[in-house]
C-alpha cells in the first residue's frame, strides 16, 4: 500500500469485492494496493469473528479470487450483469 490511510469508502468497496465469488484478490491490489494478505487482514479486522471466518471458510481454495487459477478465458473482475448503467 502506498501509505495513505483508506477512507471508510474504500474499506467497505474492499470488503464488498472481497465477499465477491468473482473477484480476484488480483483485481483488488490493482485498484487499492492491498496483497492478499493485507486483504485477509483488514478483513479479520473490519468484520465480526463469526464473520470473518464464515468468508475465510468461503474464499479458501476457491479458483474464481485468484487470477492465476482462473480459466484463461474469463477477463473480467466481476459479472457483466452486476453493474448496471
Amino acid at each position: 500500500m502506498s501509505g495513505q490511510p483508506l477512507s471508510p469508502d474504500d474499506v467497505s468497496r474492499i470488503i464488498e469485492m472481497a465477499w465477491e465469488d468473482r473477484t480476484p484478490f488480483e483485481a483488488i491490489e490493482s485498484q487499492f494496493g492491498l496483497s492478499e494478505s493485507l486483504v485477509i487482514d483488514l478483513m479479520r479486522r473490519e468484520m465480526k469473528a463469526s464473520s470473518f471466518r464464515l468468508w475465510r471458510r468461503r474464499v479458501s481454495g476457491r479458483k474464481t479470487k485468484h487470477s492465476a487459477k482462473r480459466p484463461a478465458v474469463v477477463l473480467r473482475a466481476y459479472a457483466p450483469t452486476q453493474y448496471k448503467r
